[in-house]
């Protein structure tokens, strides 16, 4: 074997492998060669740790949602690669205000992490050095000198037959 044969075959390992981890953990298509429901049992038990590590980032939105948690979280995260457990939770519960379906709990876990720190959806959250603010859907937190504090709690609705919030 030459030393090109070797990078070629190299080259065409990584690529494979670059569709198997894009298939499992981006949603991209199933790579030729594999069974898909091997491949599915995979990517479901990789979403459950990936939603139960960002529950440990975000205990009360993942605690708010109960045990609709898991599959919540994974049909949002199903199409979109990981960025970091802390980011994962961010963008999530972004997008659950953003459809009006954020729960009190998790509206005033993200007012506290909106005042302690800036997060554009892009780079990493860095931590705020002047005093800022949160609101999420009534919920305000204050970040002053570099402590954080919840100042009203997110209006708490009727609760459901499940004795959860609505």
């Amino acid at each position: 074997m030459t030393g090109s044969d070797a990078a070629h075959r190299a080259d065409d390992l990584a690529a494979r492998q670059a569709e198997l981890v894009a298939a499992l953990v981006a949603g991209g298509p199933l790579p030729p060669g594999f069974a898909p429901a091997p491949l599915a049992a995979a990517r479901a038990a990789l979403l459950r740790k990936r939603a139960g590590e960002v529950a440990r980032h975000w205990p009360l939105l993942a605690a708010a949602l109960g045990a609709e948690w898991p599959a919540r979280f994974s049909a949002w995260a199903a199409d979109r690669p990981t960025r970091g457990s802390l980011r994962d939770g961010w963008d999530f519960a972004r997008a659950l205000r953003d459809e009006g379906a954020l729960p009190p709990l998790g509206a005033e876990e993200l007012a506290v992490r909106e005042a302690g720190a800036r997060y554009d959806g892009h780079r990493p959250p860095r931590p705020r050095r002047l005093p800022a603010w949160g609101r999420v859907r009534g919920a305000v937190a204050v970040q002053l000198a570099g402590r954080v504090r919840l100042l009203r709690p997110a209006p708490r609705a009727s609760l459901d037959t499940a004795g959860r919030d609505r």
